[in-house]
């Protein structure tokens, strides 16, 4: 059995670390800060056998130096010059066997250029998502365009319903108040945003979320429905699904 479980980080990152039943070995996927993951390796005794990355930015990658250095373990990531450390570059189509589970690579660029997601079917099948998908949200648009963000978004709606979706922050508060802007007609965001609250206030994290809870909370990925067209037509998008997502997120950056 693949246990995951969340290192956070900064303000408001997740690190995940993945560990198969009772085996030392460990994976963590994003590592921005070293420090917290040693902590958790030292106590623990654990031994760190890989890292995922799914793109450059600094808060993903940051720790990869001193971890590397300290610990030696393969690095799985985007076929990226920026990002120093990578032992084995990745990309749309490949395959990784990590932690006994076979994980699926995939290109979701949008946020950057360079963004992988690492998904692997099975009970429950897991999805590393990086800033691409957010709970009940998308990821800024840095490098890519809408149409690949939306290309992305539609990827993971396709996937099994019952996937569980690990982003890399805790934006699901702030993403649900804007969903309710956004889809103000959808009850299930109205639930949430009082599941998150209280998730919140006892410090819990909200994620993992699911595939099938996104396709009834994000407005990224409803755009087709009546009630998100609706009020991104009031923020001046016509009627077509990739208009939809492109004021709603230029839309969220000024909210």
């Amino acid at each position: 059995m693949l246990s995951v479980t969340p290192i956070p980080a900064f303000s408001d990152n997740y690190i995940w670390l993945l560990r198969q039943d009772a085996s030392q070995k460990v994976c963590v996927v994003d590592p921005g800060d070293a420090a917290p993951i040693m902590e958790v390796l030292e106590r623990e005794a654990l031994e760190l056998e890989t890292i995922l990355i799914t793109h450059h930015h600094h808060d993903h990658t940051g720790g990869l130096d001193e971890l590397t250095s300290r610990y030696s373990p393969q690095v799985i990531g985007p076929d990226n010059p920026a990002i120093a450390g990578i032992t084995r570059a990745v990309g749309e189509g490949d395959e990784v066997r990590v932690m006994g589970r076979l994980f699926e690579v995939m290109a979701t660029p949008g946020h950057t250029l360079d963004h992988i997601s690492f998904f692997t079917p099975g009970i429950p099948s897991l999805l590393f998502c990086g800033d691409t998908l957010f709970c009940a949200g998308c990821g800024r648009l840095f490098e890519g365009s809408p149409e690949q963000l939306h290309q992305s978004l539609k990827r993971f709606a396709a996937l099994p319903e019952e996937t569980l979706v690990f982003a890399a922050h805790e934006y699901t508060q702030a993403n649900l108040t804007f969903a309710r802007q956004a889809d103000p007609d959808n009850e299930d965001v109205a639930y949430a945003l009082q599941e998150s609250r209280r998730a919140r206030e006892a410090e819990r994290p909200t994620l993992p979320s699911t595939i099938g809870r996104e396709l009834n909370i994000n407005p990224y990925l409803r755009v087709h429905t009546a009630s998100v067209r609706h009020a991104a037509g009031t923020q001046g998008a016509n009627n077509s699904d990739l208009a939809t997502l492109t004021t709603l997120r230029e839309w969220k950056n000024r909210f």
